[in-house]
C-alpha cells in the first residue's frame, strides 16, 4: 500500500477517476447533437409529425447528459491548478488559453442556445429553433476540438521551445496544429458520433423488441443505421493512420501497444501478438499467440517493413511507458470493438435491402435487435480504451520528451490527495446513480406523442375561445359607458 503515501501516484488515479467519468457524457452530447440536427431537419422538409417527436424525446437523453458532463468537467479542469501546478506554470500561456477558448468559446456557445433549444418549440419560429439546435451540436463538438488540440500538444509538443523550464510560444498556430491535434480530432468525433448512433439504434432496438412503438423506433433506428454506413468504415481507416502516427512520434507508446520487446529490424517480417501476456520485469511475453507477418500487413499492409519497428529493450526502463499489459489489452478491447460495429453495421444494412426492418417484419429480427442492444455501452469501452492508450502510453511523459509527470505534480501532501480523491470516488457513484434512476425513467415513459406540433409561424394549433365567454379587459368606467 505504499501507493497511498505517494503524491504522484494518487494524483495520477484521481485524474484518471474524473477523467473516465467524465468521458462517458460528452461523447453522447457531442454525437447526439447531431443527431438531434438530422431529424428536426427531417421535419423541417418533410413536416412528418413523427420526426418532431423524435427531436422531443431523444433531446431528454441529450440535456440529461449534457447536465452531468458540466458538474464532472469542471473539478476535472480544477485538477490542474490543484494538483498539477507545476505543470500548468510551465505549459500555462499556451495551455491554459486552449482552456479558456474552449470554455468561452464552445461551452458557452452550446449553453447559450440549450435554452432555447429545450424550451423554445412554442416561443420562436421553427427556423429559429433548428438555429439554435445547430449551434448547440456546434458549440458540443467544438469543445471536443480545443481539448484534442490541448491534449494532443502535450503529445507532440510544437510551436515553441521550452526556456528555463517554461514554454514559450513562437508560433501559436504551430502548436495548435501540431503533428498530433488533426488526426486525433477526427478519430474522436467519429468516435462519438459512432457511440452515440450505436446508442440510439440499441435504445430503439430495446422498445422494438418490447414491442412499443414499433414504427417510431424503427425510424430512428434507421437513421442510425443509415449514418453507421459511413462512420464505421471512416472511423476504422482513421484509427490505422493515428497508429501510424504513434509509430512515427511515440515508438516507445507503438512497443508497448503491441507488447513488443525487441527490435524488428526493416526487411523482416513482424508478427502481431493477437493475445500475450507482457512481463516487463522479464522483458518478455511470458506466452504469446501472434500471426507471422501480421504487424506488418497491419502498419504497411505487407510483411516485411520498409522502417524498423522498435522494442521496449531499444529504451531505458524509465522512458518506458508503465503498465504494458493495459496498454495492449485496451488497445485490442477498442479495436475490436470498432470492427464489431462494421460488422453489425454491414449485417443489417443487408437485411434492411432485403426488406426485413420493414414495420411489418423488423419485430421479428429478434437476434439482430439483441446484438444493437448489445452494442450500446460498447462504444463507450472502446472510448475509454483509446484514452487510457492515448495517456497512458504517453508516460512517463506528462509533455512527450519535455516534461515527465513526476516533475508536473503539485506539492501538496499525500493525505490532501487521498482525501479529494476518495470525496471524488463517492460524489461521482451517488452520480452515476442519478443518472441511471433517471435515465431509466425517460425510457420508461417512453416518446410523448401527443404532443401538439407548432405549425411554421411558430404557433401551437390552439382553439380560440368567443368573444363572449373572454373577461372584459376594459376599465370599470369605460364598461358602466357601454351599457344600455
Amino acid at each position: 500500500m505504499d501507493f497511498l503515501s505517494d503524491t504522484v501516484i494518487l494524483s495520477r488515479m484521481q485524474f484518471a477517476l474524473t477523467a473516465i467519468f467524465h468521458m462517458l457524457w460528452p461523447v453522447l452530447t457531442t454525437g447526439m447533437g447531431i443527431f438531434l440536427v438530422i431529424v428536426e431537419g427531417l421535419w423541417l422538409r418533410t413536416r412528418n409529425p413523427a420526426y418532431y417527436h423524435h427531436a422531443r424525446f431523444w433531446s431528454k437523453l441529450y440535456v440529461l447528459n449534457f447536465g452531468i458532463g458540466v458538474a464532472t468537467g469542471i473539478p476535472m479542469e480544477f485538477q490542474f491548478g490543484t494538483n498539477w501546478a507545476a505543470f500548468s506554470e510551465a505549459v500555462g500561456d499556451f495551455f491554459g488559453s486552449i482552456l479558456g477558448f474552449e470554455a468561452s468559446m464552445a461551452f458557452m456557445l452550446e449553453a447559450g442556445f440549450l435554452g432555447i433549444m429545450l424550451f423554445g418549440w412554442q416561443r420562436v419560429h421553427p427556423y429559429i429553433h433548428y438555429f439554435a439546435t445547430i449551434m448547440v451540436a456546434f458549440g458540443a463538438n467544438l469543445s471536443t476540438v480545443w481539448i484534442l488540440i490541448a491534449n494532443s500538444w502535450m503529445q507532440t509538443p510544437a510551436g515553441g521551445e521550452f526556456v528555463n523550464g517554461k514554454f514559450v510560444v513562437q508560433d501559436y498556430f504551430q502548436a495548435m496544429l501540431n503533428p498530433f491535434s488533426g488526426h486525433s480530432i477526427l478519430h474522436m468525433f467519429f468516435a462519438t458520433l459512432e457511440t452515440s448512433l450505436f446508442v440510439i439504434g440499441g435504445i430503439s432496438a430495446w422498445y422494438i423488441l418490447k414491442g412499443r412503438n414499433q414504427e417510431f423506433f424503427s425510424k430512428s433506428l434507421k437513421i442510425a443505421l443509415a449514418a453507421a454506413v459511413v462512420v464505421a468504415p471512416v472511423q476504422i481507416w482513421v484509427g490505422h493512420v493515428s497508429g501510424e502516427q504513434v509509430r512515427r512520434y511515440q515508438p516507445t507508446k507503438l512497443a508497448a501497444m503491441e507488447s513488443q520487446w525487441d527490435t524488428i529490424p526493416a526487411g523482416q517480417a513482424a508478427p502481431w501478438s493477437i493475445v500475450a501476456w507482457p512481463d516487463e520485469q522479464g522483458e518478455k511475453n511470458d506466452w504469446e499467440i501472434a500471426v507471422p507477418g501480421g504487424l506488418g500487413y497491419i502498419l504497411e499492409f505487407k510483411p516485411e517493413l520498409s522502417e524498423p519497428v522498435y522494442g521496449l529493450k531499444a529504451y531505458k526502463p524509465e522512458d518506458r511507458p508503465p503498465l504494458v499489459w493495459l496498454i495492449f489489452y485496451s488497445f485490442r478491447i477498442m479495436v475490436g470493438i470498432g470492427f464489431f460495429f462494421a460488422a453489425l453495421m454491414l449485417v443489417s444494412a443487408v437485411q434492411w435491402l432485403r426488406g426485413k426492418l420493414s414495420v411489418d417484419t423488423i419485430g421479428s429480427q429478434r437476434w439482430l435487435m439483441r446484438a444493437w442492444i448489445l452494442a450500446a455501452p460498447l462504444g463507450y469501452i472502446a472510448v475509454e480504451c483509446g484514452w487510457i492508450v492515448r495517456c497512458v502510453g504517453r508516460q512517463p511523459w506528462i509533455v512527450y520528451g519535455q516534461i515527465r509527470t513526476a516533475e508536473g505534480v503539485s506539492n501538496v501532501p499525500a493525505s490532501n490527495v487521498l482525501t479529494s480523491l476518495t470525496f471524488f470516488a463517492v460524489v461521482y457513484t451517488f452520480l452515476f446513480c442519478c443518472v441511471l434512476y433517471f435515465g431509466a425513467r425517460i425510457l420508461q415513459r417512453g416518446p410523448n406523442l401527443n404532443l401538439p406540433v407548432p405549425d411554421f409561424e411558430g404557433r401551437l394549433p390552439v382553439e380560440v375561445e368567443p368573444a363572449e365567454h373572454l373577461p372584459d379587459s376594459r376599465p370599470a368606467e369605460a364598461q358602466q359607458e357601454a351599457q344600455p
